[in-house]
Formats: C-alpha cells, sequence, structure tokens
C-alpha cells in the first residue's frame, strides 16, 4: 500500500502522541472519543449505539464512558433521530446522529434537505445546524438490496449539504474530527465493506484486516484532515482515476496488476470538492476515468465527467471513462458482479490507453 506522506501531516490540528494500528471501525470510534472529551457540546445519538456499541461496534464503550445524556439510544425513526438532530444543533449542540445503514436514511430526508441544509440561509445565520450524520454505506456484507446502496449522489445534490466518504482509518477519523467540528451539515458515510479491511479488488483475496498498511497507523490524539482536499494514492502520468471510498483500493490493486502508471485520486470530500487537483492531474495526463460503486445514471460520477469536461477540453487526448454500478436494484445474489472490479477498470483502463 503507497504511503501518503502528505496525508500523515494535516494541515490543521496536527496529532501528537501515540500512533496504534487500526482498522476504520477503531479510528471512528477514536475519533468520536477524542471529540466527546474534548467538546461538552457533542452528543452522539442513534439506533443501539449506547449499551451494544452500534451494529457495527463504532460506538462500544462511548455510552459507559461519558454517560447516557452524552451517548444515548433513540427509537427505530429515523427522522425523528435527524430531527432531533436538527434542534440539538440549532439550540448549540454538536450532535452526531447515526443511521444504522445509509438505506434507511430516506425516511429523514426531509429534515435534511428542507432543514438542516437550508437552517443557516433562510434564518440569515441566526441559526446553524452542526451536525454530522454517520452512516455505513455500499455493498460487500452480503446485506441484499436493504442493506447495500450507495446514496450518496442524492446528498451531493442538496445546496447546504456536505458529503465526506473516507477510505483508509487514517483518513476516518481525522475527516470525522473535521466534520464534526464544522458549523454546516455532514454526511459522512462510512465504506462498511473496508471497515475491517481493504478489499484488493480480485475477490477471492480479500484483505482480511488493515495490518501492514500504512493508512492504519493512526494517532489516538485528536488531529483533523481538511475538508475539500483530495489525497493522491499514487502518482503518474499514463492516467487519472478518480475514486473514493472502496473502489480506491480496488483501482489501486487493477492498476498494480496491470502495471499501468496511473494518477489515483482519493477524493475523500464529495462535497466540497478538490477540483484543482483533479484539474492539475488530468492536464497532466490527458487521460481520466472515474469508478464509484453507485449506480451510473446520475451518479457522481456524472457530475465530475461534467466537470472534467468544462475545465480540462484542451488537455484530454481521449473520451472520459466511467466504470460504475448497473442501474438496476441492488442484486443481493450477484453483489460482486455489480460491483466495478478488475474486468471492467482493466477494459477501461486499456481502452483509454489505445486512444
Amino acid at each position: 500500500m503507497t504511503t501518503d506522506t502528505a496525508a500523515k501531516t494535516p494541515e490543521a490540528g496536527k496529532a501528537t502522541g501515540n500512533v496504534k494500528h487500526m482498522n476504520m471501525i477503531e479510528a471512528i470510534n477514536s475519533a468520536l472519543d477524542n471529540m466527546l472529551e474534548r467538546d461538552d457540546d457533542v452528543i452522539l445519538l442513534g439506533e443501539d449505539i449506547g449499551y451494544f456499541g452500534g451494529v457495527f461496534r463504532c460506538t462500544a464503550g462511548l455510552q459507559e464512558k461519558y454517560g447516557k445524556t452524552r451517548v444515548f439510544d433513540t427509537p427505530i425513526s429515523e427522522c425523528g433521530i435527524i430531527g432531533v438532530a436538527v434542534g440539538m444543533g440549532a439550540y448549540g449542540l454538536r450532535p452526531v446522529p447515526e443511521i444504522q445503514f445509509a438505506d434507511y436514511i430516506y425516511p429523514g430526508l426531509d429534515q435534511l434537505v428542507s432543514e438542516a441544509a437550508r437552517l443557516r440561509y433562510r434564518s440569515a445565520a441566526e441559526f446553524i445546524a452542526p451536525m454530522t450524520v454517520r452512516s455505513p454505506f455500499g455493498g460487500g456484507i452480503f446485506g441484499g438490496q436493504t442493506h447495500s446502496q450507495s446514496p450518496e449522489s442524492i446528498f451531493t445534490h442538496v445546496s447546504g449539504l456536505k458529503t465526506v466518504i473516507p477510505s483508509t482509518p487514517y483518513d476516518a477519523k481525522g475527516l470525522l474530527i473535521s466534520c464534526i467540528e464544522d458549523n454546516d451539515p455532514v454526511i459522512f458515510f462510512e465504506p462498511k465493506r473496508i471497515y475491517n479491511g481493504p478489499f484488493d479488488g480480485f475477490y477471492d483475496k480479500p484483505a482480511k484486516s488493515w495490518k501492514g498498511f500504512d493508512e492504519a497507523q493512526v494517532p489516538e490524539d485528536y488531529y483533523k484532515i481538511p475538508l475539500g482536499k483530495a489525497r493522491t494514492v499514487t502518482e503518474g502520468d499514463a492516467l487519472t482515476i478518480l475514486a473514493y471510498g472502496t473502489m480506491v483500493h480496488v483501482v489501486e490493486s487493477v492498476t498494480r496488476a496491470k502495471g499501468v502508471n496511473a494518477e489515483i485520486l482519493d477524493l475523500r470530500t464529495l462535497v466540497p470538492l478538490d477540483i484543482e487537483a483533479i484539474e492539475a492531474s488530468v492536464e497532466k495526463t490527458g487521460r481520466c476515468l472515474i469508478v464509484h460503486e453507485a449506480t451510473r445514471t446520475s451518479g457522481f460520477g456524472a457530475e465530475l465527467s461534467a466537470m472534467v469536461q468544462e475545465r480540462c477540453f484542451y488537455h484530454l487526448e481521449a473520451p472520459i471513462e466511467r466504470v460504475t454500478g448497473f442501474d438496476t436494484p441492488y442484486p443481493h445474489s450477484l453483489e460482486w458482479a455489480y460491483f466495478p472490479g478488475p474486468v471492467r477498470i482493466g477494459e477501461a483502463i486499456d481502452k483509454l490507453l489505445s486512444e
């Protein structure tokens, strides 16, 4: 795994103290622990996050440490969870609601779109909604149609919301802390397929843990990674590949296996987007491949493609390519065929390099 020196030295809030090997679950737990300790206004709420510690254990031990008034369970009501968080934020708290799976966020969509995203604007900044909605998203655990969706493009469409998706334990902690301290509402999607370890793209050979990965060496203390800054995973000049979340690891494994000198950008945050880094890379390579797990039509890759075309047209040496999920309901029995994998990504790379 490539070591990203820039990512190890955040622009603000640089960490001090011990560094510990963590998977993504542990890194998220560490971020929440740090923020609960630093800021009495930080409140965690959601289904089963208290005594049980969350269905994926991201909040394990936090209720015992900080009490039931700061880490508490809610009824099974996503609209209620998010609505309460909007009120908490307007009151002056910094709530971190968890939606147990991204597929269940839709009942709370009106609260996010009509209330949280607009509160600062409609109140002339008298009120804000400094809330971070955490939710596992994407497939990879055979969760079926109601536990595997990737709805990120819905939220990138809404002015006033920020959308963040980490791909490593190190980034997960630093980005989550930045989200919690941000004064605007943030959707923080956690790619559950890589909670415990990244897949290398060849599905019969998954990495069972984050052991041995530089990005799993996480400071135990507070640090921040600024929103809106992409991470250069690998440098290259043959083509630019834009990805986020699980797909970062898949595309890296494919390019490594093919011996392609690709420049891979991990977007980290979709809104705000590091368009400057994208421009600089595409202008250098002249070719662009976009990879994401969500369905193709109106996926975030379409917006990326439009922006690259608008800003880099005279530098492009080949049409922009996209490799995505298919425009179908999530296929439980064909999960691995649905994901962008080595065959489809490899074909797209070959097509780009031949033009």
